[in-house]
């Protein structure tokens, strides 16, 4: 069994016009949800294997937020190669997981993250599901199981969406 979490970057600041948008940091907003986030998953239980992380300034903020809330010890890859780097890429690059990683968190970007979300999980109609086809926001989280002991067996439709939760559903 293979878990693969996706976390959509927290709202990020655009006071400074002088940035780009590679190193734009967390709004006081994002910081929130973010912390908020960390409180939740840390409630949860939640542990991983291996982080994957965009190395856009916003991502690793958020990263940095929630993992202050968990006692994991994954190794964390920061990866410019997640940053827009569309569906497919993304796909392609979590088929090259080590199998020694039954569980993994990626923090990214949309529509990246939802659009690799909605293609491998499978077509089972849930409030999840409905939601997440709608938007996946920042700060929220998406977790697929996948019936398999290899991630390149990823493939259209075969992960079930276990989690879908939004920072503004957390009390």
């Amino acid at each position: 069994m293979k878990t693969l979490h996706l976390l959509r970057h927290a709202k990020s600041a655009w006071d400074d016009p002088e940035l780009s948008d590679h190193e734009r940091p967390l709004a006081p907003r994002g910081i929130r949800a973010a912390t908020r986030m960390g409180r939740y998953l840390a409630a949860t239980g939640f542990d991983v294997d291996l982080v994957l992380c965009s190395t856009a300034r916003r991502a690793a903020d958020t990263l940095a937020q929630v993992q202050t809330h968990l006692d994991s010890q994954a190794p964390v890859e920061r990866e410019r190669g997640l940053y827009q780097c569309g569906p497919a890429v993304l796909i392609e690059r979590l088929r090259d997981l080590p199998d020694s990683a039954g569980s993994v968190l990626v923090v990214g970007h949309i529509p990246d993250l939802q659009e690799v979300a909605l293609q491998l999980a499978s077509g089972a109609e849930t409030s999840g599901s409905r939601a997440l086809a709608k938007k996946f926001p920042t700060a929220a989280i998406a977790s697929l199981e996948f019936p398999t002991d290899h991630w390149r067996d990823l493939a259209p439709g075969s992960g079930l969406l276990i989690r879908f939760v939004k920072p503004k559903e957390i009390k």
